[in-house]
């Protein structure tokens, strides 16, 4: 029967009763978390061929494209089992992806993780697949896989142990160091390969000859150790010398015009003799700060790029790599540059950086000569980061208000390298600026709640970020974890609610004087006075509830989301509090007297929700991963017994085996309704 037919012999309305079942079985919130999101973007040096992990509702598979060759998925895995893929490595000439799964990304040689609840926790295991098909070939135990030039050979970490895979052949150890290794690095000719080793209070930049000619063992040489960290190491073209940082931190409370703290060094491969080739000066940037890329790039036309904050804001410099001399600034302005990279000729500049748009990301094109050239740029309002290379190509992440991260290839226009997906948007963020109670300029973005305009007043909530060096942007954002902050609020948007996402000091893109603002965190928590902020700008708007008024976030979010809580129940009704910190309390430096020993633990401790506990009374929902590397589980133990103690009306949601960043797509969707369902049961009226 045909629906012509049907609706000639049905009235139209019985029609709708009789699909009233079907229809409520819709679930915005799970259909919009099960929208594709690309990570682990990565490049053939060779040719223009690019590899991404999609995630699709807790689905990890690998996928491959590039100009004249469609996206393709290599990957048949069909389980939310928690399984993570990552440390993709395609081989130069494109024909190799190498590919971890299992284990945690972040902490790769912790414990292993089980969010899955698999009778045996899964292992952390390496693959090497063809990008033209056919089945993962399985290399071993180990991560952070590096192809060698010709891509015959692979190294890669087990532990403590730098092995190397070669086609046709068992791995083998070719090196156990003491400390942590990363960031392995082939030299241009697969001569040599370098690394970093970090072994705690200091760290060096280590060479392996993994194939020495006398037939000996191969030999390991730590380059210029010093009493710092060596770090960013960056081969010459030639492969001849080796450029790194060494930085070390100041002591707690230093000006930043006192002692050189950072300085870019250049060490002979074949002999080890080192140079200091520029010291960073007394004064603003006299702090090593990184962008979220590799930090240090040597172009063929003999310059070495890095990341200085000479001006108050993060920007790309470059030195003549023989001279040194005074580094020449190769962007400029107050904005700030996310990441770098040598372009495909390797000597122009791409960079990915808010240039034109506080609360977004571009990517732009500098070469030795001329203005900065911006790529997409007939790409409208989309967010563009995290540029890689590939052979004469050029791609990037890109998000907007609707569409999660998705691969984009950039020249004069953006072309998605597989179609984006889009959630019903149901609210365009606002950027809005408010004044802290210092008088400092607080910028954040405003969902307004759907259908919500004076003389109604809607329940309103404040939104905070974690890290803290975080910045929300005025779309979805690039990591996961925020991309999926993002869709919540936009849900509870839809669902009613105002939403205001707060950019505190201590986060990043406006700036080192916003980064690092004084008295923040363990300092004083000066960051609280823009939450406070927030909750009394949105309580001041004419379609808000100034009496419903909440507070949720996560990790260092979840701690101002418990401080706002414990210090201003009378403004904040209520909060939801993921994996917060709640005791700032940690040693304080053996440089200190005793005397100011005692006062920074003191400080400390008044920096602490626990500190104002006495005075917390509304309601929290805490949600905690009992497996959390980087928030110990311990902290919601510790904040739940002292709320009881207190009659502090709380509840719970405990994740066993899970991470920070939660690895299961059905534990977030556990967490995220468990949030919606507090903030309408607590700040919700009904009738």
């Amino acid at each position: 029967m045909t629906l012509r037919s049907l609706l000639r012999r049905w009235p139209w309305h019985l029609l709708l009763l009789l699909a009233q079942p079907v229809l409520a079985q819709r679930d915005p919130l799970a259909e919009a978390l099960a929208l594709p999101h690309a990570g682990g973007l990565t490049g053939a040096k060779q040719v223009p061929l690019f590899a991404w992990v999609e995630n699709r509702a807790g689905v990890r598979n690998l996928w491959v494209g590039g100009p004249g060759r469609p996206a393709r998925r290599l990957t048949s895995f069909a389980e939310d089992d928690g399984r993570q893929l990552h440390g993709l490595a395609l081989s130069d000439d494109g024909r190799l992806l190498a590919f971890v799964r299992g284990g945690d990304e972040e902490w790769p040689d912790e414990a292993l993780p089980n969010a899955g609840a698999a009778p045996v926790a899964p292992p952390q295991q390496l693959f090497v697949v063809s990008t033209t098909g056919g089945a993962p070939e399985l290399v071993g135990e180990g991560h952070s896989p590096a192809f060698a030039p010709g891509g015959e050979r692979l190294a890669f970490l087990e532990g403590n142990e730098i092995r190397l895979w070669t086609r046709g052949a068992p791995p083998r150890r070719l090196a156990r160091v003491k400390g942590s290794a990363s960031r392995l690095l082939w030299s241009p000719d697969g001569a040599r390969l370098a690394f970093v080793e970090d072994r705690g209070e200091h760290g060096y930049v280590a060479l392996l000859d993994p194939t020495p000619t006398n037939g000996t063992e191969p030999r390991l040489r730590y380059l210029d150790p010093g009493l710092g960290h060596a770090a960013e190491p960056a081969f010459s073209p030639d492969g001849r010398e080796l450029a790194f940082v060494r930085h070390m931190s100041p002591p707690p409370g230093t000006a930043p015009d006192v002692g050189a703290w950072w300085s870019i060094r250049v060490v002979d491969a074949a002999s080890g003799g080192a140079r200091v080739l520029w010291a960073a000066p007394p004064g603003p940037g006299g702090r090593w700060a990184g962008t979220r890329s590799r930090n240090l790039h040597w172009s063929r036309d003999g310059r070495i790029l890095f990341p200085w904050e000479r001006t108050g804001w993060l920007h790309v410099h470059a030195l003549d790599a023989a001279k040194g001399g005074t580094p020449q600034p190769l962007t400029a302005g107050e904005y700030e540059v996310e990441t770098f990279l040598l372009g495909p000729d390797d000597r122009a500049l791409l960079y990915a950086a808010n240039a034109d748009e506080p609360d977004g990301r571009r990517v732009w094109r500098r070469g030795a000569a001329g203005a900065p050239v911006r790529l997409g740029a007939g790409a409208g309002d989309a967010i563009h980061s995290l540029p890689v290379v590939a052979g004469s190509a050029v791609a990037a992440v890109a998000t907007d208000a609707d569409s999660p991260a998705h691969p984009v290839l950039l020249g004069d226009r953006a072309t998605p390298l597989a179609p984006p997906a889009a959630m019903p948007r149901a609210a365009a963020p606002e950027s809005v600026t408010f004044r802290a109670t210092d008088g400092l300029a607080v910028r954040g973005q405003f969902f307004r709640a759907r259908g919500c305009a004076a003389p109604r007043r809607c329940p309103a909530l404040v939104f905070i970020h974690g890290g803290p060096r975080r910045q929300m942007l005025r779309g979805f954002h690039p990591s996961a974890y925020y991309s999926r902050t993002y869709l919540l609020n936009q849900h509870l948007a839809a669902r009613g609610f105002h939403v205001l996402s707060v950019n505190y000091r201590g986060g990043t893109g406006y700036g080192l004087r916003w980064r690092d603002a004084a008295e923040t965190g363990r300092e004083g928590a000066s960051e609280y006075r823009d939450v406070l902020a927030a909750g009394r700008w949105l309580a001041a708007q004419p379609s808000a509830d100034s009496a419903r008024i909440g507070v949720w976030g996560g990790s260092w979010g979840g701690y101002l989301a418990a401080l706002a809580l414990a210090r201003d129940s009378a403004l904040f009704a209520g909060g939801v509090d993921l994996h917060g910190v709640h005791s700032l309390l940690r040693p304080v430096a053996n440089t200190l007297s005793p005397e100011a020993q005692e006062r920074a633990r003191r400080l400390q401790w008044d920096s602490s929700p626990l500190a104002a506990i006495d005075r917390w009374r509304s309601p929290v929902l805490l949600i905690h991963g009992d497996d959390d590397r980087n928030v110990p589980f311990a902290q919601s133990l510790l904040l739940a017994r002292e709320l009881a103690a207190r009659g502090v009306p709380y509840e719970e949601l405990v994740l066993p085996n899970e991470r920070h960043g939660f690895f299961r797509h059905d534990n977030w969707l556990r967490a995220f309704r468990a949030t919606e369902g507090f903030f309408e049961r607590r700040l919700t009226r009904r009738p």
